[in-house]
């Protein structure tokens, strides 16, 4: 476990090198990762979204795939399909960008609500339905999804049954001066992401979600949860208040904040 901690300290720093400037983000996109949970941001374009989810993912050892979401992406795009093969009278399934270990849904919201949804099941259950046949995804499975700010033309606003799905909703923002002079001057970051050595496996990845999922979690803080889903479905503030779907997802983070404090 130590080896692999350290592992992951290597990768989390390799990422801050190569997104300068976000150390916290960074910590925050590697928590929904450990957690089993996904990752929206909403930003403007140019800020280094898609370069935190291919960092991540080369740093990591994990496939990677990205979807630009348009207002003519349909599921299939997104799923797979079945093909008819004449030659074995059967269907083939033919599978799609999601089924990969880090999906990038690039501008999620410029896609139809019926485009949006058919991510739905994937970020649940990590499995496709098509055609009455249940295929496996990858594990880990990751998604990273970005939308543009809801006040820009041709967007379709995420609906909470999508919103739901994601564990962490963040903000990259601007860099800092310092941090824009050196992406100015130095290389191009796809060309030091694609130079990146990965520092993970895929199969020790999900060991250390395993190793989240065992980290203790004292009674006071179970409580101070209970309490803040207790006190969100009372505030005349909040329009919808946490489930304990929410709460549980609020405690494994707690426990991949713990982990990576560690490192």
């Amino acid at each position: 476990t130590d080896a692999l901690r350290q592992s992951l300290r290597r990768a989390q720093d390799q990422v801050n090198s190569l997104l300068l400037g976000k150390a916290q983000e960074v910590r925050l996109a590697f928590v929904a990762l450990l957690s089993g949970g996904h990752l929206l941001i909403e930003d403007l374009p140019g800020l280094g979204k898609t370069t935190l989810a291919h960092a991540m993912a080369s740093s990591l050892g994990l496939g990677f795939q990205r979807v630009q979401f348009t207002s003519d992406l349909l599921p299939a795009d997104v799923l797979g399909v079945s093909v008819y093969d004449a030659a074995s009278r059967q269907f083939q399934f033919h599978p799609g960008p999601v089924f990969t270990n880090v999906l990038l849904a690039d501008e999620i919201n410029r896609a139809p609500p019926r485009t949006q949804s058919s991510l739905l099941e994937a970020m649940a259950e990590q499995q496709v339905t098509l055609d009455g046949v249940t295929h496996a995804l990858p594990e880990p499975f990751f998604v990273i999804a970005t939308q543009n700010p809801v006040d820009l033309s041709g967007t379709f606003p995420l609906p909470d049954s999508q919103l739901d799905r994601f564990l962490l909703r963040l903000s990259l923002g601007y860099p800092s001066a310092d941090a824009e002079r050196a992406l100015l001057s130095g290389v191009d970051r796809r060309e030091l992401i694609a130079q990146a050595a990965p520092q993970l496996s895929d199969a020790e990845v999900v060991t250390l979600r395993a190793v989240v999922n065992q980290i203790h979690t004292s009674d006071a803080l179970i409580g101070y949860v209970q309490a803040l889903l207790l006190r969100s479905r009372q505030h005349a503030g909040v329009r919808v208040g946490l489930s304990p779907r929410a709460g549980i997802a609020l405690l494994r983070a707690a426990k991949a904040y713990a982990l990576l404090l560690m490192t």
